[in-house]
This record gives structure tokens, C-alpha cells and sequence, in this order.
């Protein structure tokens, strides 16, 4: 019997069953035109609703785009594609998929890389965020379809390097295993949200997953170097930009991780050192191997450039927001507005509690600084539900929360 068909309830003492392998066998990688079409023709016989997931290889390529995308339909069976043999042209597929829900568990993640491939869902189900919703405590795909279907999935190859050619067998086999009980999993979790009162949040919670916007680029990027905390100077910042953006520019061309080009901790070291020779630099960790070596001229010349920079040009030591400052300054800078965040977290702590939510799924906690640090002036419920409607929440949390925080945003230190 297909996998897929096993969901009916788990007995609470039955051991969940490992899954090594598809149940329909370890699908060929579709890797031309014409078996895209062929394939692309029994997805369009097949019925329901397609599971989708993508592999990339972050941690290895600079870019993060799909390097195999896998679906599944009822009907029709799973498919993986490659869209770097196949030249990133999936219009067959973009027309089966046009009119049909997709299943993703954590959709967020794989949305951008489908949308660079001309992929982008009509409607969407999200596993994941149903998950949450639902009251999981645990939301891994693993987690869920152990605990709901009473299998286990074989997993390990997540953070591999999908861009290598051929593939592994085994490797295939986890891939194709993501997709195979997406949509078992997909009607479990509908049906508990359905019992719970819960199904139109978890509609507007997927709709705003299909719909959302690229993130902004983030206007310094190097900032985030791991351990710049310890760069006190403004020349120690220039030294860090200088190499991270150095790094980056590399990576780019080579199309390779940031960090296999250069580690974080290598660029705050060379800031902390600031060495000024070839026999200096390579004295430091990482920068004494036989890779780096071939770079030491490169990266001299970033901290040369850093070292003479004009005063005026060097990065300040503090960071501009273009929101609150931290919550535990709150209480020194605005006494008042520390007042009001602690309320308003109580009384959503309580309103999470009492629905079986996440907080952080119940409001954005930026969106919930943001409204404590500048109140409206107007703090009735239907003032608050406007800011709130404003900055991006759902209709659903709009009515949960609107009228707690409008008492909150009344308290005083």
C-alpha cells in the first residue's frame, strides 16, 4: 500500500515506522525537456493538491536558488526536477501548477527560489505554520508526521551540498521522502484546525506567506559579521567592512558561501590584529593555509585601504534604527513605554495561552514594540486595530489583540 494512503489515527503505543526509501521507489531525476513534459502531462491527470519542496545548498553556493525541486500528486506519483540542467525553464510545469494548491512545510523558505524559477502557488498550504496554530509544540516536518501519521522520516541530508552532480541515491530518496506525505499531514492538520475554531486564522496566515514582499536589503549587511561585537574602533569597523565586502565580492563571482571564502571569525581576528605583512597575516588562524595563502594580497590590501581611510569616511561605532532601541533600554530611555511593552506581553502571553497559539504568531513582536514605543494618541480599540491593520497584521490577530493592547497601551511606570 502507497505511504500516502496510511493516515488514518496512530495508536498512542504503536511505534512509528522509519521510511528508508519512497514507497513507489526512488524517482529519476527529470534533467530534460522532453521528460518535463511527459511528467508535466501526469501531474495534469493526477488530482489534489501538489506537494512541493526545494533543496538548495546554502552553506556551500552564494546564490540561494533551487538546485532540485520535488513534487508530489495524487494520481500521479513524485517527481524531482532539475532546473540547472533543465536551463531554470519550468514553463511546463508553471502551467500545471498555475490552478492547483501547493503543499509546503515552512513555505517561506522555498517561495523565493520557486518565484525565481517562474513557480508561484495560486493558493497555499502551509504544514509548518499549520503546525503552530494547531498548538504543536514541535512544528519539524519529521515531528509532525511522526506524531500524526505514525511514520518517521530518514533525515540527515538537509544541509548538504545539493548543488553536487549525480546526486546520491540516498540523498534522492530524503528528497523524495519530503514530498511523500505532505498532503496526509496537510489534511490532519486542517482537520485539527477546523475542530479548534481555528481554520480561517491559518487561511490568512498562508495568504500572507503567498503574497509577502522580498525582505529590503539591509543597508549595511556586514554589520551582522558573527563576533563584530568585539570591534570597539571605528578603524577595527573599517577593517571589518573592508575584508567582508572583499569576501563578498569573491563569492559572488566564484558562487560559493561567504563563509568557505573567508570565515567570519578570520575577518574579526584580522581587524582585532591588524597586521601589516604577508608573515603577519598569515601567523593568524585560517589565514596560514594553503587555499588562503593565494589570497594574502587581497586581503592586506582591504586593511590597507581601512587603515588609511579619511576620518570621515569610517562606519560609526553605533548602529541608526529605524525603530525602537532595545527593549532593555526601554526603562532608562522612556520609563513610560517599558510600562506599556510589559503589559502589553502579559496580556498576550495570556491571550496565546488561553487559543493554543505561539506568541510570536499571535503579533509580530516588532509590530508590538513598534506600537509600544509610539503609542497612538488615540488608544481605543478601534485607534489600535487601525495601527495594528496598518503594520501588517491579520484580521484574525487584529481581533484577538486589539482590545488587550489598547488597555495596555495605558500604563504608566
Amino acid at each position: 500500500m502507497d505511504n500516502a494512503d496510511q493516515s488514518s489515527d496512530v495508536p498512542e503505543d504503536s511505534a512509528p515506522l522509519l521510511l528508508t526509501e519512497p514507497a513507489e521507489g526512488t524517482p529519476d531525476v527529470i534533467a530534460d525537456p522532453d521528460t518535463l513534459r511527459a511528467a508535466c502531462a501526469r501531474l495534469a491527470e493526477g488530482s489534489g493538491a501538489l506537494a512541493v519542496d526545494t533543496e538548495r545548498a546554502s552553506g556551500y553556493r552564494y546564490w540561494p536558488k533551487a538546485y532540485l525541486v520535488q513534487i508530489r500528486r495524487e494520481g500521479a506519483g513524485t517527481f524531482l526536477i532539475d532546473p540547472i540542467a533543465l536551463r531554470n525553464d519550468l514553463a511546463p510545469l508553471a502551467e500545471v501548477m498555475k490552478d492547483v494548491e501547493w503543499v509546503l512545510h515552512a513555505a517561506s523558505q522555498d517561495l523565493p527560489c520557486l518565484a525565481e524559477l517562474g513557480l508561484r502557488p495560486p493558493s497555499l498550504f502551509d504544514t509548518e505554520l499549520a503546525g503552530r496554530l494547531a498548538g504543536h509544540q514541535r512544528v519539524g516536518l519529521g515531528t509532525l508526521v511522526e506524531e500524526l501519521l505514525g511514520y518517521r522520516l530518514e533525515k540527515g541530508h538537509s544541509a548538504a551540498d545539493w548543488s553536487r552532480r549525480p546526486l546520491p541515491i540516498d540523498w534522492l530518496n530524503y528528497a523524495a521522502l519530503d514530498v511523500e506525505l505532505l498532503v496526509p499531514l496537510r489534511d490532519k492538520l486542517e482537520a485539527e484546525l477546523a475542530a479548534a475554531g481555528k481554520l480561517e486564522w491559518a487561511l490568512q496566515e498562508f495568504e500572507a506567506v503567498r503574497t509577502a514582499e522580498p525582505p529590503a536589503p539591509r543597508p549595511e549587511p556586514w554589520r551582522r559579521t558573527s563576533g563584530i561585537h568585539k570591534i570597539r574602533t571605528p578603524r577595527g569597523l573599517a577593517a571589518v567592512r573592508a575584508l567582508w565586502e572583499a569576501r563578498d565580492e569573491l563569492a559572488r563571482k566564484r558562487d560559493r558561501a561567504p563563509g568557505r571564502i573567508l570565515p567570519d571569525s578570520a575577518i574579526i581576528n584580522a581587524a582585532l590584529a591588524d597586521p601589516r605583512s604577508p608573515a603577519e597575516l598569515q601567523k593568524l588562524p585560517v589565514f596560514g593555509g594553503r587555499v588562503q595563502r593565494r589570497y594574502t594580497t587581497r586581503w592586506l590590501r582591504q586593511l590597507h585601504l581601512a587603515r588609511t581611510l579619511p576620518e570621515a569616511d569610517l562606519p560609526s561605532t553605533t548602529v541608526a534604527h529605524d525603530g525602537p532601541p532595545p527593549p532593555n533600554r526601554w526603562a532608562d530611555k522612556d520609563p513610560d513605554a517599558a510600562a506599556r511593552l510589559a503589559a502589553a506581553r502579559t496580556a498576550l502571553a495570556e491571550i496565546a495561552e488561553r487559543h493554543r497559539v505561539p506568541v510570536e504568531n499571535l503579533l509580530l513582536p516588532d509590530l508590538l514594540r513598534r506600537t509600544c514605543w509610539r503609542p497612538p494618541s488615540d488608544t481605543s480599540r478601534e485607534s489600535v486595530a487601525a495601527v495594528l491593520t496598518a503594520g501588517g497584521a491579520r484580521p484574525w490577530q487584529v481581533e484577538l489583540t486589539a482590545e488587550a493592547l489598547s488597555e495596555a497601551l495605558r500604563a504608566r511606570a
